[in-house]
């Protein structure tokens, strides 16, 4: 199949920077249509609402909802002729198995996937402390991101590369001067998460990954995701959708010996 139309939404709302870049990168070459949630919709996951409230805007639809629902409403109503859905760009990293199934970016690839149609998400990796999040972006610093998610685009469909695989995930770089090369990538099996009682009722959460990416001082090899961003490359991981059956995980004699124990 050949892409000619593209459905694009994103995580962090309608008017993010991000978006907005891969828009004007594929609107050169592609009918893009916007379907992206109103407001800042970040570590949703797969959430999905009863229904949603949809409104026309400059670029495409505005829809009061997740990143899923973005997806669901656009290729099942709004813009079933698509051949492609792009998510992105996130303000972050989505990086490491882990994180995948909380990610609204990662999310809306994967709900295409169940629908037939071919997926690239797309994020950014920002370093910093803490308070990374609080950095503002203009479309320039997308400049990697937008690049390979249109190059992607451009070949990945003719090339047979959903054939194999259901979407992409991208992590690029902030940019800066260099051209960042494309390196293929699997997603890091490396976990850390941590809990603490904070004295008053409550458990906080960290992860020490950032700050060791930060440091440079990654637990990953060369062709891991993490590994790829922290060395200034655009990691693509091609990915299938999630919860594959094992068929000989060794539950059949488990099952017969519940049925032996029901009928007793």
């Amino acid at each position: 199949m050949s892409a000619d139309r593209i459905l694009l939404t994103n995580d962090d709302g309608v008017d993010a920077a991000g978006l907005r870049a891969l828009y004007d990168a594929l609107a050169e070459e592609y009918a893009v249509t916007v379907v992206a949630p109103a407001d800042d919709q970040s570590s949703v996951g797969r959430r999905l609402s009863d229904d949603v409230a949809v409104d026309d805007h400059g670029l495409g639809y505005v829809v009061d909802g997740t990143p899923v629902d973005c997806v669901v409403a656009g290729l099942d109503e709004l813009v079933p002729d698509a051949d492609v859905v792009v998510a992105g760009c996130n303000e972050g990293a989505n990086l490491g198995a882990y994180t995948l199934g909380r990610s609204g970016t990662v999310s809306a690839a994967v709900e295409a996937a169940f629908f037939g149609v071919p997926a690239v998400a797309t994020s950014m990796y920002v370093p910093g402390g803490d308070d990374w999040w609080k950095r503002s972006f203009e479309s320039a610093d997308f400049a990697h991101a937008a690049r390979a998610t249109e190059f992607l685009v451009d070949g990945a469909v003719d090339a047979g590369v959903f054939e194999r695989a259901d979407y992409l995930n991208v992590n690029a770089p902030i940019a800066d001067e260099e051209r960042a090369p494309l390196r293929v990538t699997t997603p890091s099996t490396w976990y850390g998460m941590r809990a603490e009682r904070n004295g008053d009722g409550r458990v906080g959460f960290s992860d020490p990954i950032w700050d060791l990416m930060n440091d440079g001082d990654l637990p990953d090899p060369v062709g891991a995701d993490r590994r790829a961003v922290v060395d200034g490359e655009v990691s693509v991981s091609p990915l299938s959708v999630p919860h594959a059956a094992e068929p000989d995980a060794g539950l059949d004699k488990l099952v017969d010996a519940y049925e032996a124990a029901v009928r007793s």
